[in-house]
């Protein structure tokens, strides 16, 4: 494909109150890359993944989702393309079943019937969720609703996934049940987290945003070895991780 999955040019945005979030961001990303966007609190990643489906409009710059350049006339199709999976699944999950929530946006598109219906059925298939699909949201555990939070944003079939922290709040199982989730998706996906040893997992590249600025894009492994790196952003590795040895055994799967 001529176009990348993801193109962003010199980015700003400014608060209301102020504030600078955004100092003229770039970022490329492949199709099919699992990018991981790493930063402290703060620093601005939020803000970005919320510039690629149009919640919030650039002072300046510009988005580029494959062909589509974001603009009051593309929005719809960039909002289809882009799948947004929140930090906070009550944001995402608010219907009484599992089934009414993926069917929401695909039912908004206008599909109906056995058309819907299978498109429901293939997100929850995807996510390991098939068997939540009459389940009521809130009594779903944490990985479960995670998961299925992510099948909402499946059923839509965007080009880009964009998940926030989603390990926030999971149990070890819950978090392999993610990994193995996130693995089997051939699907552009830019993961916002501090979850590190997460980072090196999935994503063969990782992306810092300090300060409303990239300041570091690079292979996962090398950038989560370059200590001072790390610590000028505010981020840290687990105690006795090391990140050289282990992106050997996990090659960017």
């Amino acid at each position: 494909m001529t176009h990348p999955a993801v193109e962003i040019r010199d980015l700003t945005f400014t608060y209301p109150d102020g504030r600078q979030a955004l100092r003229g961001v770039n970022l490329r990303v492949e199709h099919g890359q699992r990018v991981a966007l790493l930063g402290p609190n703060g620093a601005g990643k939020t803000t970005l993944a919320l510039h690629l489906n149009g919640i919030y409009t650039a002072d300046s710059g510009s988005v580029q989702i494959g062909d589509l350049i974001l603009a009051d006339t593309s929005l719809a199709e960039v909002r289809r393309r882009v799948g947004l999976v929140f930090q906070d699944a009550d944001d995402q999950l608010f219907m009484p079943t599992v089934r009414a929530d993926v069917a929401f946006g695909p039912a908004n598109l206008g599909l109906r019937g056995g058309e819907l219906d299978a498109r429901v059925a293939e997100s929850l298939v995807a996510v390991g969720a098939a068997d939540l699909a009459e389940r009521a949201p809130h009594h779903l555990s944490g990985g479960e609703r995670r998961r299925v939070s992510l099948a909402t944003a499946l059923a839509m079939r965007p080009d880009v996934l964009v998940c926030d922290e989603p390990t926030s709040g999971l149990d070890p199982a819950g978090r392999r049940e993610l990994v193995a989730v996130l693995r089997g998706l051939a699907i552009t996906q830019l993961l916002i987290t501090h979850d590190l040893s997460f980072a090196l997992e999935l994503c063969e590249r990782a992306v810092i945003v300090s300060g409303g600025t990239v300041v570091a894009d690079g292979a996962t492994a090398d950038v989560l070895a370059d200590e001072q790196l790390l610590e000028t952003h505010r981020l840290s590795l687990p105690y006795g991780f090391n990140p050289a040895t282990v992106g050997k055994r996990n090659p960017g799967a």
